[in-house]
């Protein structure tokens, strides 16, 4: 576990998720807050969005429009660099529970994912899907039988899908291809053997890694929270474990992303109890806080 110091951006969210640098500032969805929201680097708010279905993935098309993901409605608003809010594509005829994370790459496809389950309720997990969404809105399924897919980054080159699958503890890569459909499925980073899935207390105790929000960097490392041990991981282009961040005060880490002036700011989001937060309980104990890592984010994506 590595002795980096980790400072405090910002407190008092419902529930951040989404992370994202952008316009020398911090791009953050405070999902059970129903805002999208910037920070800037002394830590002050401004509300962009917001978002009746919850706001989770955030990503920005080539002609710098913000694709927001709507959670429970299950559809990516567009909102274009002048303000207005459009629907850009509905998924609700595709998918029965909510979608999540979100990346879109160079040519503006997106790829986000249905879990396939409410988590926040503590049903038992099952597989969901990753879909593609074209730059003209059509909704295509990419993956399926994806264990809880949840933060995706693309590599550098913009070859490569990698999807944490939350439940199944590892992370799967895809190759993209010219179309951008997905193939050659393959496991890219795993810390111990996936538990078979059952009631969700049972299976989130016997994993080893709970893979969530994810950040790359410019060797395609991934940085991984682990939303299961109060910790972010970071993983080299071969799978292995080069590093590892504890939050200092014990509590949850939900997703990360790198960023800042120089690229080598990583942004940790921070809850005390997911669950809590989920149900209204705790509506002001998420955190963002940052720490200094060696390597800057890079081409990859977000």
């Amino acid at each position: 576990m590595t002795t980096r110091s980790v400072t405090l951006l910002a407190s008092g969210g419902h529930y951040f998720e989404a992370p994202r640098w952008r316009d020398d500032r911090w791009w953050v969805s405070d999902i059970y807050a129903g805002k999208v929201c910037t920070y800037d680097k002394a830590g002050v708010r401004t509300e962009i969005l917001h978002v009746d279905g919850n706001p989770s993935g955030l990503a920005w098309l080539p002609d710098g429009s913000l694709l927001v993901v709507s959670m429970h409605e299950r559809k990516l608003l567009r909102r274009s660099p002048d303000g207005e809010v459009t629907l850009h594509a509905d998924l609700s005829g595709v998918c029965e529970h909510e979608i999540n994370d979100l990346v879109v790459d160079a040519f503006g496809r997106a790829y986000t994912g249905t879990i396939g389950f409410d988590v926040a309720a503590g049903e038992a997990p099952r597989s969901g899907v990753v879909y593609r969404v074209d730059p003209d809105g059509s909704v295509h399924v990419a993956a399926e039988d994806v264990v809880c897919p949840n933060g995706m980054v693309i590599t550098g080159d913009g070859r490569m899908l990698i999807v944490a699958e939350s439940f199944a503890g590892r992370l799967t890569a895809f190759t993209i291809g010219d179309d951008g459909r997905l193939s050659d499925r393959r496991l890219f980073a795993q810390l111990g053997e996936p538990p078979e899935l059952g009631p969700l207390p049972e299976v989130m105790a016997a994993l080893t890694l709970i893979p969530d929000g994810c950040a790359i960097d410019a060797e395609d490392g991934v940085w991984v929270a682990d939303a299961g041990h109060q910790r972010v991981v970071r993983f080299d282009r071969t799978g292995a474990v080069t590093e590892e961040i504890a939050d200092p005060d014990g509590n949850g880490v939900y997703a990360c992303a790198l960023g800042g002036a120089d690229g080598r700011t990583l942004l940790l989001c921070v809850v005390s109890d997911f669950f809590a937060a989920a149900q209204g309980i705790d509506t002001d104990k998420a955190t963002l806080k940052a720490a200094r890592v060696d390597v800057p984010h890079g081409a990859g994506r977000p």
